[in-house]
């Protein structure tokens, strides 16, 4: 096994933070190296201990989740932000992705979604609650065809048809393993159209390959 996953809870709720500290515990791949319980000790702590993650809950005294994620991602460019959170207010999601959060989980989701959302973030994934990744979507669309989306050489016609069918997926807030059951095929595959898809429409991240297709129309959403 390789190193662990080097975690930081930021939490307010002194039980609640305790409590997923104790589960994750059970993971062999994952190490809690400290616990917050303010915005402001977040930081102090992220900056102390360089974790890999910092899985961030929204509001807390001192400094909100919002203005630690900033402080954070602007000064340990390399240290991610997991937002786990009973709120999905749009001003806290759109707020928190624009600051760097790497993904966005609701406190609702089973043990299991926060774990596979960690592995997710440190692989590089930015992993949604289904309903955060609608919000994304239904917002994106809209300012894509109030701005008359277009396409180009980088639209669709140089995405394969599998591509375009991954890149729903992503659109869905669905991890390469949802994918690939989704459509049949291997995780190595999956991972192989998106080093495609990246490299085509000349993006870095799942979330930037999703903006850009809706921003263009590529990507529909029935709402």
């Amino acid at each position: 096994m390789g190193e662990k996953i080097r975690i930081l809870l930021a939490d307010d709720h002194v039980m609640l933070r305790q409590g997923t500290a104790a589960l994750l515990a059970r993971e062999e791949d994952l190490e809690v190296v400290g616990q917050a319980g303010d915005g402001r000790e977040a930081v102090d702590l992220a900056h102390r201990l360089e974790p890999d993650i910092v899985v961030m809950d929204v509001r807390m005294p001192e400094f909100s989740g919002i203005e630690a994620t900033r402080r954070i991602r602007g000064a340990l460019p390399s240290v991610q932000v997991l937002v786990l959170t009973a709120h999905d207010d749009d001003q806290y999601v759109f707020s928190l992705l624009e600051v760097g959060a790497s993904g966005y989980l609701l406190k609702s989701a089973p043990v299991s979604e926060l774990v596979d959302a960690i592995r997710q973030v440190e692989a590089g994934e930015s992993p949604l609650s289904p309903s955060i990744a609608r919000k994304l979507v239904v917002r994106m669309s809209n300012q894509g065809q109030a701005a008359g989306g277009s396409t180009g050489e980088s639209g669709p016609a140089a995405l394969t048809s599998r591509e375009l069918e991954v890149l729903g997926g992503l659109a869905q807030g669905m991890s390469n393993r949802q994918i690939a059951e989704d459509l049949v095929i291997s995780d190595r595959t999956v991972q192989a159209h998106l080093t495609n898809i990246f490299a085509k429409l000349g993006v870095s991240s799942r979330l930037e390959a999703v903006l850009l297709g809706i921003r263009q129309g590529w990507l529909r959403l029935d709402i």
